[in-house]
C-alpha cells in the first residue's frame, strides 16, 4: 500500500468510526468501545507508518481536483513533510491515551456513545488540518474541531456552568475565525491558488500584495483558536468538560491547530516584519500573564488551563523569532506532558469520588491513595518546569536559544526587538512556571484539607495510560539531536547561556516557593488549615460521572488557605490575577453589554413600531370585513336598492364631472 493511501487512512479510519458509533450506539451499545478505541488505534499506527515513511526527507505531496470552482480551484490536497508527520502521531497517540482512559473514567455515563464518537470526530478533524495541503481543507478540519469543542466542553449540558463554558468556547473562537476566514481568501487571491505549496511559492517570489493585512487578518484566528491573548479567555473556562477531553484539546488538537497553521504557513507571517513584531508581543504578553494566573487559581484543572495557554505562548514565541522547528518541537513535547497532567488530575477526581476535589485547598491524603496518579503528575509537572533532563526542557531551550540568535540578529528572519522581547518574557516564564508547578504539587499531595472517601484502586484502563504518557515526558528531550532532519535542518540542542539562565530561574523559582511553602505552612496549625468548606458526599463516578465533573462548580468557593505561597509570591496581584486581571468584565463592557443594548433597542423597535403598523393593518382589514359582513344581509330587494342608489350617485357624478370639463 503507498504511502499516499496510508495518509489518506490516518483522518478516514477516526471519521468512519465516529459515524458507525453514532448510528450504533443505541442498537448496539456493546460496539461503541471498540468502535471508540480501534479505529483511533488504527490510525495512530498507521501515522506512525506514515513517518517512518517520511523520515524527515522530501514531503510528500498529492492531490485531485476537489471541484471546479469557476476562479481559484479548491483541491483535496496532502503535503506531509517531517513536522507534519510527527504531529499526526501525536494525535494518534494522544487520541488513543484519551479513548483508552475514558472507556474507564466514563464507564457508566450514559451519554458515553455520543462521547466517544465526537471524540473520534474531533481527532479526525485535526488529523485534517495536520495533512491538508489546501487551505479550504484544512478550514473544515478547523471548523468542525470548533463544533466539537462546543458540544465536548457541554457535555455535562445539565449544568448551567457547562452550557456556559461550550457557548463561550465556541463564541470566542468564532470571533478570531471570522477575519481568518477573510485572510484566506485574501491569501488565496494574492497567490491564486489555495494549495500550501503554491501560496508558499507565491510568497517566495513577492507576489503578496498585502503581506501584513493577510497576516494579522490570519492571526486573529490563531489567537482564537490556541488561546492567545486577548482571545484566550475561553480556555480556563472549558475545564467545565470532561477531563479527558481537556486532555485532548491542550494537548493535541485544538489550541494545537492555530500554532500548527502559523507553522505551516511562517514564511507569510514572516514576509511582515509588523505582523512578526504584533506575534511576539501577543507570545510575551501570554507566556506572562497566564503564569501569573497559574499562580493564583485554586483549581487545579485551571492550573493545568492556564498552564497551557503559558506554553502556547512559548510556541508562538518561537514563530514569532522565525523559527518553526522549536515552536513544533515544544508543540510535541508539550503534548505528552499536558496530556498526562490532565489525565492525572482526572485520576484524582475519580479517586475523589467528587469534582469538588479540583479545588487544591480540600486536597489531602493523595499521595499514598493513587501512587500512580503521585509520580506520573510528578514527572509531568518537572518536565512542565522545564527541569533537566525532562522533555520540557529541551524543547523550552530550543524556543530560547532561538529567540536569543534572533535578538543577537544572528538570525534575521524576525526583528531583533522581536527576539528581546520574547526571550526576556521566555526566561520569566520558566520561573513562574517552576513556582506554580511546584505549588500544584505541594498543595495537591501535600496538602492538608479535607480528606474524601477513599473509592479504592482505579481502573487499570486509566493508570496504565498515565505511566505510557509518562515515558515521553521524561524522554521525548533525548531524542533532540536525531531530529534535525524533520525540523528543517536547524539544530535544536540547547546552549549554555540560555540553559544556565533559564534552568537557574526555574530552580530559583521553585526553592522560592518551596520556602515560602514551609514558612507558611509551619506558621499554620493543621486544624486552620483543614477548616474549608467540607466536602459534599457525592455518588462514585462510576455510579454518574455526570455529578463528578458538574458538583465543583455549585460549590462555594473555598475559604482562603493561610499556607499558599501563590498568594504570597503575587501580593497585591493576586486578587486581579485569580480574576483573569478582569478582562471577561472588559469584554463585558466593551461588547457584550452594547451588544444587549442594540438587541433590545432591535426588540423595541419591532414590537413598537413594527408590530404596531401590522396590528393596524390586520385592524384595518378585520373592520373592512366587519362592514362588508353587515352588508350581506340575504335580502334581495336590499341589494336591488342599493344598485339603483349607487348608479343614481354614478350618474350624478358623471354629469357633474361631465359639466365642469365644459365650463372648462
Amino acid at each position: 500500500m503507498t504511502t499516499t493511501t496510508l495518509a489518506v487512512l490516518v483522518p478516514l479510519l477516526p471519521f468512519l468510526g465516529s459515524v458507525a458509533g453514532l448510528l450504533l450506539g443505541r442498537t448496539a451499545p456493546g460496539y461503541v468501545r471498540p468502535l471508540a478505541v480501534l479505529p483511533t488505534v488504527a490510525a495512530a499506527v498507521l501515522a506512525v507508518v506514515v513517518a517512518v515513511r517520511q523520515g524527515g526527507g522530501k514531503a510528500i505531496d498529492a492531490a485531485t481536483q476537489l471541484t471546479p470552482t469557476g476562479s481559484v480551484p479548491i483541491d483535496l490536497a496532502l503535503y506531509i513533510d517531517g513536522f507534519a508527520a510527527l504531529v499526526a502521531v501525536l494525535v494518534g497517540v494522544v487520541a488513543t491515551c484519551v479513548q483508552i482512559y475514558s472507556t474507564g473514567y466514563l464507564r457508566d455515563d450514559p451519554r458515553y456513545p455520543s462521547y466517544a464518537a465526537l471524540v473520534s470526530l474531533f481527532t479526525s478533524a485535526m488529523l485534517l488540518v495536520v495533512y491538508s495541503g489546501d487551505l479550504m481543507v484544512l478550514l473544515v478540519g478547523w471548523e468542525i474541531m470548533g463544533i466539537c469543542s462546543y458540544f465536548l466542553v457541554g457535555h455535562y449540558w445539565e449544568t448551567p456552568e457547562a452550557r456556559a463554558a461550550s457557548l463561550k468556547a465556541f463564541l470566542v473562537t468564532k470571533l478570531g475565525d471570522v477575519p481568518f476566514l477573510i485572510g484566506l481568501f485574501a491569501l488565496a487571491t494574492d497567490a491564486g491558488t489555495f494549495r500550501i505549496t503554491g501560496v508558499l511559492g507565491a510568497v517566495a517570489r513577492g507576489e503578496l500584495d498585502h503581506p501584513t493585512v493577510i497576516a494579522l487578518l490570519l492571526l486573529a484566528g490563531v489567537a482564537g483558536k490556541s488561546a492567545q491573548f486577548p482571545l484566550h479567555t475561553w480556555l480556563p473556562d472549558a475545564m467545565a468538560g470532561p477531563t479527558p477531553v481537556s486532555a485532548l484539546i491542550h494537548a493535541a488538537t485544538m489550541v494545537a491547530a492555530g500554532i500548527y497553521f502559523t507553522a505551516r504557513l511562517l514564511p507569510v507571517f514572516a514576509a511582515s516584519a509588523a505582523a512578526m513584531t504584533v506575534l511576539a508581543v501577543m507570545a510575551a504578553i501570554t507566556m506572562v500573564g497566564s503564569a501569573l494566573g497559574a499562580l493564583a487559581q485554586d483549581d487545579i484543572k485551571r492550573v493545568l488551563a492556564y498552564s497551557t495557554i503559558g506554553q502556547l505562548g512559548y510556541m508562538a514565541g518561537a514563530l514569532a523569532v522565525g523559527d518553526r522547528g522549536s515552536a513544533v518541537f515544544h508543540l510535541l513535547s508539550h503534548g505528552a506532558f499536558k496530556a498526562l497532567l490532565f489525565l492525572a488530575a482526572g485520576t484524582v477526581i475519580h479517586a475523589a469520588g467528587t469534582n469538588s476535589l479540583t479545588a487544591m485547598s480540600r486536597m489531602s491524603g493523595l499521595a499514598k491513595r493513587i501512587p500512580d496518579a503521585y509520580w506520573t503528575m510528578t514527572v509531568a509537572l518537572l518536565a512542565l518546569a522545564a527541569i533537566p533532563p525532562f522533555a520540557g526542557f529541551f524543547s523550552k531551550e530550543a524556543v530560547l536559544v532561538a529567540a536569543e540568535h534572533t535578538a543577537l540578529g544572528e538570525r534575521t528572519v524576525a526583528p531583533a526587538g522581536a527576539g528581546w522581547t520574547v526571550l526576556v518574557a521566555g526566561l520569566l516564564t520558566a520561573f513562574l512556571t517552576a513556582a506554580y508547578a511546584l505549588r500544584l504539587w505541594l498543595r495537591t499531595f501535600r496538602g492538608r484539607g479535607v480528606e474524601a472517601p477513599d473509592y479504592g484502586r482505579q481502573p487499570l484502563a486509566m493508570t496504565t495510560v498515565l505511566w505510557v504518557l509518562a515515558i515521553p515526558s521524561l524522554g521525548f528531550g533525548l531524542t533532540v539531536t536525531y531530529l534535525d532532519d524533520w525540523f528543517d535542518g536547524n539544530a535544536l540542542t540547547p546552549t549554555v547561556t540560555t540553559a544556565v539562565l533559564g534552568t537557574g530561574l526555574a530552580a530559583a523559582g521553585a526553592v522560592i516557593t518551596y520556602a515560602i511553602w514551609r514558612t507558611l505552612a509551619a506558621r499554620t496549625p493543621v486544624t486552620a488549615a483543614a477548616a474549608q468548606a467540607p466536602v459534599p458526599h457525592v455518588a462514585h463516578p462510576d455510579a454518574d460521572p455526570g455529578l463528578v465533573e458538574a458538583e465543583a462548580l455549585r460549590l462555594p468557593h473555598p475559604a482562603e488557605d493561610p499556607a499558599d505561597p501563590g498568594r504570597a509570591l503575587l501580593g497585591p496581584l493576586h486578587g486581579p490575577a485569580a480574576d483573569g486581571f478582569h478582562l471577561d468584565a472588559v469584554y463585558r463592557k466593551a461588547f457584550v453589554r452594547p451588544v444587549l443594548a442594540a438587541a433590545s433597542l432591535v426588540r423595541f423597535l419591532d414590537r413598537e413600531v413594527v408590530d404596531t403598523y401590522v396590528r393596524a393593518a390586520g385592524t384595518s382589514a378585520k373592520g373592512l370585513g366587519w362592514l362588508v359582513r353587515r352588508a350581506q344581509t340575504g335580502n334581495v330587494q336590499t341589494y336591488l336598492s342599493a344598485l339603483l342608489a349607487g348608479s343614481v350617485v354614478l350618474a350624478i357624478v358623471a354629469v357633474a364631472l361631465a359639466n365642469a370639463v365644459a365650463g372648462a
